[in-house]
């Protein structure tokens, strides 16, 4: 370090902290993390589960269906809660909102219960997290650096991909327009990106790549952490603006096309071969190209980089545990709060109105009714008609203790002697068909 300073003549440089805040999902290493369902929304929620356009018109009616109520959706069990309570009242919820299909109700609590058992029951809740507290200054003006501790995190896949698809949503729809700054009100960096990008959902890369292209008017610059420029989809590479280049090593076929690759997104210099260079590249060299005054990106160069000012290597959790009893956001979130909402008061719903029958399967009708229904449905025709009205006769003139053969009884009796001879087997299936099904509605 001392010769690259001596070589590229910085007399200045000293090391020294910079004020941090530590950040965690789970709140085991930083403040918690915290948003609620319904900040969350049911497009980012519906389109993180993969959710099919049935389910997503389900969770659609249950959010609408909440607001109508005056139901707080905070955290899981309020989301879970509402879709049960839907679910034992679809029939009169569906006349009101539209049809609500129980398989579909299943099939979005199953997704749900994959994110609780992932930790998300930690993510979703209060307080949530306010934004302003990622862009501070301290006394002196300084920024203050927010570092999420992402070591447990990067192991589920599915709450990271939750969290950054919220997160990213929050500070495009939440942040003013402000133009081009001379400088961002933050800056955001993605280290490891080849890990935020491997396997993430359609959904979070559609996000990344929006966020991309229209964030920076926002006052938000964002930075890409990786060894390899394949590394990022082509649409969100070619949206970035500086780049700096570290060495790459090209010992196999597919690392000399990986080298290319990374040497053809750079703005040719005459001075020399860019892919050449990049093999070559020494500790703390690295290419570099920015964006010029008219905002076009300038010839790369070949550069020697300062030395970082920050300590290279980890803190200890002695250290840790010091820095976080010392920020000014201690105690803000620690403590998780668990007020009214959904769940509580569709709970007591159920307590005060114990015998309440539940409204959303159908109503069962009588054997006969049933019978006569789907035999109808089956035979829609007139002698289907006829059939119908014979049975309907026969069972009132049995029931009023009458004798004689009505009309209608010898025209079943007619019509049944010819469907035996001929459709016997047929007709006994559809009917059984029929009267199974009506039972089992």
């Amino acid at each position: 370090i001392q010769e690259r300073l001596e070589y590229i003549k910085i007399s200045d440089y000293s090391n020294k902290a910079v004020p941090t805040v530590f950040w965690d999902l789970y709140g085991e290493k930083g403040h918690p993390v915290r948003t609620t369902i319904s900040e969350m929304g049911a497009i980012l929620l519906s389109r993180l589960l993969g959710l099919n356009d049935t389910q997503d018109g389900v969770l659609h009616i249950a959010f609408k269906y909440a607001d109508d109520e005056n139901l707080l959706l905070l955290d899981l069990k309020d989301l879970q809660e509402l879709l049960r309570h839907i679910a034992d009242n679809r029939a009169e919820i569906s006349q009101k909102y539209g049809n609500v299909h129980t398989n579909s109700i299943a099939a979005i609590q199953r997704d749900l219960l994959v994110l609780e058992e992932g930790g998300a029951t930690q993510f979703f809740g209060e307080p949530a997290i306010d934004l302003k507290h990622l862009m501070q200054k301290d006394f002196s003006g300084q920024g203050v650096v927010s570092i999420l501790d992402a070591t447990k995190l990067l192991h589920d896949r599915r709450l990271y991909s939750t969290f950054l698809l919220w997160f990213l949503s929050e500070l495009f729809e939440n942040l003013p327009e402000v133009g081009d700054q001379e400088l961002p009100k933050l800056v955001f960096f993605f280290d490891e990106a080849h890990l935020l990008f491997d396997d993430a959902p359609k959904a979070l890369v559609e996000k990344i790549e929006t966020v991309v292209r229209l964030i920076r008017s926002k006052g938000v610059s964002i930075f890409f952490v990786t060894q390899n420029p394949a590394d990022l989809p082509s649409d969100v590479l070619s949206q970035l603006g500086n780049r700096i280049q570290h060495a790459l090593r090209a010992f196999t076929p597919k690392d000399q096309k990986a080298v290319k690759v990374a040497a053809s997104t750079f703005r040719p210099n005459e001075k020399f071969d860019t892919a050449d260079v990049i093999m070559e590249l020494n500790v703390g060299e690295a290419l570099v190209s920015t964006l010029d005054d008219s905002g076009a990106p300038t010839p790369v160069e070949r550069a020697l980089i300062c030395p970082p000012a920050s300590r290279l290597g980890p803190i200890t959790d002695e250290e840790r545990k010091n820095i976080l009893g010392r920020s000014p956001l201690n105690g803000v979130y620690e403590e998780a709060v668990d007020r009214e909402s959904a769940y509580e008061i569709l709970q007591k719903r159920m307590e005060e109105n114990p015998k309440e029958k539940k409204k959303g399967g159908r109503q069962k009708d009588g054997m006969v009714v049933s019978f006569l229904k789907s035999f109808f449905r089956s035979f829609g025709s007139a002698i289907g008609r006829v059939v119908i009205g014979g049975i309907a006769g026969f069972f009132l003139g049995k029931k009023s203790g009458s004798k004689s053969k009505s009309a209608s009884g010898k025209v079943i009796k007619s019509v049944g002697s010819s469907m035996k001879r001929s459709m016997s087997r047929k007709i006994g299936n559809k009917i059984a068909r029929g009267v199974l099904g009506s039972i089992l509605k």
